[in-house]
This record gives C-alpha cells, structure tokens and sequence, in this order.
C-alpha cells in the first residue's frame, strides 16, 4: 500500500508540471497585456517585456474614446443575448428529439450534425454573405442574430443529445401516460433537467458571441461591436499596442468575470458523457 501511495504521489508530481507550464502560458497574455495596458507608448518601446514603472491609466480613457466602445457595447450585449437566448431554445428542442424520441432517419441527421462542426467558418462565408443580402439582413441586429445562430447551432445540439441521452427514457413514457404533450413533457420535464447543461452553453456562447470579428464584421458594417471596434485601434503600418491592450482589457473584462465565475458549471457541463446509441 505504501509503494502504491508513493507511485501515485510521483505520478502526481509528474503530471502537475505539465500542467503548472500550460496554466502559466495561459495565465502569461493576461499578464502582458494589463502590464502593458498602463505604459506609455515610449515606456512600451525601450522596454516592452518588462515591468510598468510608471503606471498610467489614460490608455483605457483612449480606448474606451477612439474604439467607440460606449456605442458598440449596446450592440454587443443585445445581439450576445439575442442569440444565445435563440440557441438555448432551439438546442434544447433538438437534444430532446433527437435523444428521446424516435422517428425516421434520426441517426442520419444527427451524423449531419455532427458532420457540420468540421466545416470551417472560412469556407462557407461566400455563400453566407449572398444569402444575408438576398435576405435583406446586412446592417440588423437580428442578421447577426441569425448568423450566430446557425454557426454555433450544431455544437449546441450535440451537446444537448448528450446530455439528455443520459436521462431514463422512463421519464418521457411516464409523463405521456399521465397525458401530457410533447410540448409539455419538454418544457416541464426536460428543460428543468437540462438546467446544467444549458447554463454551460450559455456561459460557452456567451464567449463566442462576444469575442467573434469575423460573422460580425460581415453582417454589421455600420453599427459595429465591441471586438470589431477594438481590432480597429490596429494601425495600418503602426500600432499604438499599450492602446491596443487597454482596449482588449477593456472589452474582455466582462466575459472573463463571467467565465470566472462559473467555470465549475463549463467543466461540469461539457462532461455530460457521450452519446447513447
């Protein structure tokens, strides 16, 4: 038993190394970026690893004015709600049916689901940016609504048949006998059961809507969002970085509280299993 508790000791320590580097290389850029957030430009360039010795805070004050950032954060904190309040409920209906009811081609559709996540945002934008046109969505809120909905969607919809793939079947049964419709077994069985599993998601696409460029430089070129007016303190030829830092601390500073806060929810809701045949 000792040489056991030792072995698992060593074991252990071994691993922790690994992961005390990977913790630090992740911790490192937050590091750099606040560090470098409250130097001058001129204090950036003679020393640009080292530590602030003269800490100053007009860099946020810029940031916060030359990024348009008090415009930008009503689009960005509607659209965020906007689609992941309609990822949630479209998610949450499609893991039930496709892990508690059974019906024609269940599985090949699931396969297309699944099938989806390895397509790359890139490859489909050309199609995406005609059909936002034809649609009339270019420069509304509801486009990007949309857009996010439809790229985020398939990852949320495994999720969901995972999770409730884990649930007795039993539960639908019974709830049919006591005569209760689809609608309702969903809404007073499934979505109070699925609560861990979609406060996950929330906190997950709370992060991808706020953090994306890309969907939504393309769908919103005027009335910008947060991230899009942050890429733009990017110079053509030079970049302002102590600015450029400011207004990332800035704009990441709600999403990184909130992912703080319930990291213990993600870990525990991305591990929901896998999904039952």
């Amino acid at each position: 038993m000792a040489i056991l508790a030792g072995r698992e000791k060593r074991l252990l320590w071994a691993a922790s190394v690994p992961m005390a580097v990977l913790a630090l290389s992740c911790l490192y850029p937050v590091f750099f970026t606040l560090n470098n957030a409250l130097k001058s430009n001129k204090g950036y360039i003679l020393d640009r690893f080292g530590m602030v010795d003269a800490p100053t805070l007009s860099n946020f004050v810029d940031a916060w004015g030359r990024a348009h950032l008090s415009e930008y954060l009503l689009n960005s904190v509607l659209v965020t709600a906007g689609a992941v309040a309609l990822l949630l409920l479209t998610s949450s209906m499609a893991g039930f049916a496709l892990a508690m009811l059974r019906f024609p081609f269940r599985r090949a559709l699931f396969i297309v689901i699944l099938a989806s996540l390895m397509i790359p945002v890139q490859v489909v934008l050309v199609p995406f940016y005609r059909t936002m046109i034809a649609l009339d969505l270019i420069n509304t809120r509801a486009g990007l609504i949309l857009a996010y909905t439809a790229f985020f969607l398939p990852f949320c919809v495994y999720l969901m048949t995972a999770f409730y793939s884990r649930l007795p079947r039993e539960l639908v049964e019974a709830a049919r006998m006591d005569g209760a419709s689809l609608l309702q077994i969903w809404w007073n069985v499934m979505l109070p059961m699925g609560r861990p599993a979609l406060l996950t998601l929330g906190i997950l696409n709370t992060l991808y809507c706020w953090n994306d460029v890309l969907i939504s430089l393309l769908v919103l070129q005027k009335d910008r969002t947060v991230m899009v007016g942050i890429a733009a303190l990017r110079g053509e030829y030079t970049t302002n970085v102590p600015l450029l830092c400011a207004g990332i601390a800035l704009a990441s500073a709600p999403i990184i509280a909130i992912y703080v806060f319930f990291q213990r929810q993600i870990v525990n809701g991305i591990a929901v299993g896998a999904v039952k045949g």
